[in-house]
C-alpha cells in the first residue's frame, strides 16, 4: 500500500506505544507532534481524533484512534512483518490486547489516582480488583514466552508496553513474571528505536 501514513503524537504519552508498533512495521511514516492542551485540542486535531488526545494515525484516507485498535491495524495492514495472529493465537490475541485496553488500564489508572474501589461495589467495576488484575495479568506472560504462544505479535507490543511502563512508573507490582517477559521483549530493535525516536523527540520540545 502506498498512502502515506501520518503518526499524531506526543513523545510523554501513549503514543509511545503506536511509535513501537510503527517501527516493528517498518513502513515509512510521517510524525506530527502536538502539545497538550494546546494543539491537541485545536480544531485542525480535532477533526482527526474528536477527543482531542493522541495517538493517532492516518494511512491515506483512514484515521485510527486508541493504541491497540492502531497496534491491531497496522499489524494486519502490513501482513509481511507477521506480527497479526494466525487462527490458532487469534482467541489469546485479542484476549489479551483487549484486557490490557480495558481491565488493566482502568485498574492502574485508578489506582494512580488513588481511587480504590469499595469491596460491595466491586461487581459493578469490569475491571474488579487490582490485586485479580495482576494475578490475571500473570497468566497472561507466564503461560508461555509471548502472549499468544511461542511467537512475538502485536499483542505484545500492547501488552508489553503496559508493563514496560508499570514497571517503570511503579504502577503495577514488581512481580517477577512481569520483569522476565519484558526482558524477552526489551531487546528489540524496532523497541529500542522507538525509545530513542521519543527521547530525542523530548529533549527537542524542552529546549524549544
Amino acid at each position: 500500500m502506498t498512502e502515506e501514513l501520518v503518526f499524531y503524537t506526543n513523545p510523554m504519552s501513549r503514543g509511545r506505544i503506536a511509535r513501537w508498533m510503527l517501527e516493528e512495521i517498518g513502513q515509512p511514516y510521517r510524525t506530527e507532534y502536538l502539545t497538550f492542551g494546546e494543539t491537541m485540542k485545536a480544531p485542525e486535531y480535532l477533526s482527526v481524533n474528536p477527543m482531542g488526545k493522541v495517538p493517532a494515525i492516518r494511512h491515506g484516507d483512514t484515521v485510527v484512534t486508541e493504541c491497540a485498535a492502531i497496534c491491531a491495524y497496522l499489524a494486519e495492514t502490513f501482513p509481511d512483518k507477521a506480527l497479526a495472529p494466525r487462527p490458532e493465537e487469534r482467541a489469546d490475541y485479542y484476549r489479551w490486547m483487549f484486557f490490557a485496553a480495558g481491565p488493566l488500564e482502568s485498574a492502574v489508572t485508578m489506582k494512580a489516582l488513588g481511587f480504590e474501589i469499595p469491596q460491595e461495589r466491586l461487581r459493578m467495576a469490569g475491571c474488579g480488583g487490582f490485586g485479580d488484575v495482576m494475578n490475571t495479568l500473570e497468566k497472561a506472560v507466564s503461560s508461555s514466552t509471548y502472549v499468544t504462544g511461542e511467537r512475538f505479535t502485536a499483542a505484545d507490543v500492547y501488552v508489553g508496553s503496559h508493563i514496560a511502563w508499570g514497571l517503570g512508573f511503579g504502577s503495577i507490582e514488581k512481580r517477577q513474571a512481569f520483569i522476565d517477559y519484558f526482558g524477552r521483549i526489551n531487546e528489540r530493535e524496532a523497541y529500542k528505536r522507538a525509545n530513542a525516536l521519543d527521547d530525542e523527540a523530548i529533549k527537542t520540545m524542552q529546549a524549544a
